[in-house]
Order: structure tokens, then sequence, then C-alpha cells
């Protein structure tokens, strides 16, 4: 059996998936619970106010993170499609720049906005511009099917970000400060990713893995030909932006709109949907790079779907054994959630789903019909709004318009294909 064909066998091809989505899971996995693990220190020696302002200014930091989610996934689109790195690089110092302008922009009037130190505010916006770079970086192995490699990287980054800033804490330092050390901190891990990937150059150069192998060669030239540009970032970012949003509007809705008790309920039982959703994240970023590939984009769909219903069914049981004993963990207060935390996390798993359904989209360059994610936050809002004002009503609809908004974000994800 010959090298390519050893490749394509179900097997190796089912390793491959296991090794990736293992390497990606484990990366991810540390990274965010070292960003969890950074509340506890700053709650404690920051005290009430001093972390308020801590926690706004890191979620005001998710905001110039979102172009550096959208430039990984259209580098890792474009290297299948046969770019070279120093065209994708120089797409990844362009954004860079862009993002660098609009943080500068931004510092004083979100300074305003959150009622934090300008100094502080700048210190929380200035990773934007290296979160691009080191995007950069990881979607040049994301797109190579290097996700041994990725997962390293990912890990780094997340202990860039948090143990400087939890090292000046612990010296006495204030919001500001650690802040900065955690922007210094994210510049190294950027620069142990551009090693990483420069040791792997060869390998890198040579194409993406054997699912895309078959897109390399006539199509090249016409690839270089057309290298991306910026529009195609900020075409990608806003299909992750309304990811974001569809994954925390109900949250958002139920404080407003619910009685306190109720909002305390339902954001208990939101945390299960977000372990839900965050749970199977390793399975789209490995499956990507063959959404991509027109030869394989349907097939890649249809496994990512699979895997994601099957690990989401287990995490549904899960959460409905689970239920039972919330009262006895967190409280008899929450005893009115217990029934719902399996709904809770099909909600989460759909959400899962519709995300690989939207990475679909940028993967074959068709992000305009995102709309279909716009209209079904729109349809959310009102969808939550008018319906009971209690826990299960807010849930009931959220949950309905996920699955309708899936439904069809699916129907048009197979309809497409990546532009040969």
């Amino acid at each position: 059996m010959d090298d390519q064909a050893r490749e394509a066998a179900p097997g190796t091809a089912t390793r491959r998936f296991l090794t990736g989505a293992g390497a990606v899971t484990a990366g991810s996995m540390l990274a965010n619970i070292a960003a969890y693990l950074l509340h506890l220190p700053a709650s404690r020696w920051l005290g009430p106010e001093g972390y308020g302002a801590f926690a706004a200014l890191l979620s005001a930091q998710l905001l110039v993170a979102v172009p550096s989610l959208a430039l990984q996934a259209v580098v890792a689109r474009e290297l299948v499609r046969g770019v070279p790195h120093d065209a994708l690089r120089s797409l990844g110092r362009r954004v860079a720049l862009l993002v660098a302008v609009i943080a500068a922009l931004a510092v004083v009037p979100v300074s305003l906005l959150l009622d934090t130190p300008v100094l502080a505010t700048a210190a929380a916006l200035a990773p934007g511009p290296v979160l691009c770079l080191l995007a950069t970086e990881q979607g040049l192995l994301q797109g190579a099917e290097r996700f041994r490699a990725l997962g390293v990287v990912l890990a780094t980054a997340g202990a860039g970000k948090v143990v400087p800033a939890v090292a000046v804490l612990a010296a006495g330092g204030g919001v500001g400060p650690a802040l900065a050390a955690g922007a210094v901190g994210v510049a190294a891990a950027w620069l142990v990713a551009a090693r990483i990937v420069a040791a792997r150059t060869a390998d890198l150069q040579s194409g993406p893995g054997p699912s895309a192998s078959s897109r390399i060669g006539a199509g090249t030239d016409l690839a270089i030909a057309s290298s991306p540009g910026v529009s195609t970032v900020i075409a990608a970012g806003q299909v992750q932006l309304v990811m974001m949003a569809l994954t925390s509007i109900d949250l958002l809705l139920a404080r407003a709109l619910l009685s306190p008790e109720d909002a305390g309920r339902y954001a208990l039982g939101a945390v299960a949907a977000k372990a839900a959703f965050w749970l199977p994240q390793a399975v789209g970023t490995v499956l990507y790079p063959r959404m991509a590939d027109p030869a394989g984009h349907r097939d890649a769909i249809r496994s990512a779907v699979g895997v994601l219903l099957g690990i989401g069914a287990f995490v549904v049981l899960a959460a409905a054994l689970v239920g039972p004993l919330v009262p006895a963990l967190v409280g008899s207060d929450y005893a009115p959630v217990a029934g719902l935390l399996w709904a809770f996390a099909a909600l989460g798993v759909t959400l899962s789903v519709l995300q690989a359904f939207l990475l679909a989209t940028i993967a074959t360059d068709r992000t305009v019909e995102a709309g279909i994610a716009w209209g079904g936050l729109v349809l959310m809002v009102a969808a939550v709004w008018f319906a009971p004002r209690d826990v299960t009503g807010v849930l009931g609809a959220a949950l309905v318009v996920v699955v309708i908004t899936t439904i069809v974000a699916g129907w048009r994800a197979f309809r497409s294909r990546p532009a040969v």
C-alpha cells in the first residue's frame, strides 16, 4: 500500500482525527483553565472594587480578540487553497495594524464607559494586535493539520496571558500592571508560536494534510493570484461575532427580564449550556481544513455534526442524571432549575452544531450566509421578550429559535461548496 492510500485508509483517518482532536482539546482546556483560574487570585487580591474593574476590562478584551478568531479561520482556509506563508503573514500584519488603530481609538471611550483608568484600559486592549499575529501562526498550523503543534501553541498562549498577570498580582500590582503583564505574556506566546511554525516550515510549506492534498496543484496559481485581503477577515469576523452573541444573548435577556432569583437560577443553568457548547470545540478546529477542501467538504460537515451530536447526547444524558443533585450541591434555592439542566445542555449542544455550520460558511468563503444566524439572533430576542417571564419560558424560546436557525444553516451549509 503506497503512502497516499495509507493516509486515506479509514483507520488512519480516524487515528488522525482522534489524535488531532485530543491535542487541540488538551491545549484548549489548559488555556481555558488558566483563564478561569486567573479570576480566583484577582478577586482575592484586588478586592471587590478592583476586581470589578479587572473583570470588566477582561470582557472588553474579548471584543478585540474577535478579529484574531476570524483571521485564524481565514489563514487556515487560504493555506488549504495554496496561498503561501508570506502572503498569509502579510495579511496577518495588515489586520494587526487595523486592530491596533481601532484599539487605540477605543481606549478613551471604553475607559469612560466602564469607568476604568485610561492606562489600565489601554493595557487591556493592547493584546489585540498581537493576538492577530498569534492567530496567523495558529492558522498556519491548523490549515496544515499540525494539531499537536497547535495544541502546544494554544496551551502556551493561555499560560502566557495568565502566568505573568498572576505574578504581578501576587507582588501587589494593581489592575493596570497585571493587564500589562498579560499583554507581554501574549507577545511572548506569539514569539514561541512563530518559532514552532518556523521549526516545521518544511512540512507546512509542503502543503496541508492529506485531506487537502488533492486541492494543491492545478489550483495553486489561482489561489496565489487571489490572495485574501482584510475584507475577507472582516467578513469572517461578523460570523464569529454573531456566534458569540447567540451564546450569550439569552443570559443577558434573562438578567434583564426575570426576577433576580430566577435570573440567578437561569445563570446556573447556563453553565450547563456553556459546558456543552465549549466541550467539543476541537471537533470544528480539526475538521475545518477539510471543510475548505471541495473534495471533502460535505463529508467533513457530516463528520462534524455526527461527532458533535454523539458527544451532545452524552452531555445531555449526564446533565439529566446530575440535575437531581443540584439542590444538594449549590442549595435548595436552585431546585426549580434542577429538572431543566438537560434542556440547557441541549441548548449548548445545538449551538455547537450551529457553530460547525457557520464555520462551514467561512470555509466556503460564503460568509454572507451568516445572515441566517443574524436573523436567528433577532428572532431570539423577540421570542424571549414575548415568552413567559420565567426560567422555562426564556429557555424554551431560546431553544426553539436555536434549533430552527441550526436546521436552516445546516441546509445551506450542505448546499454550498468551496470555490475551486
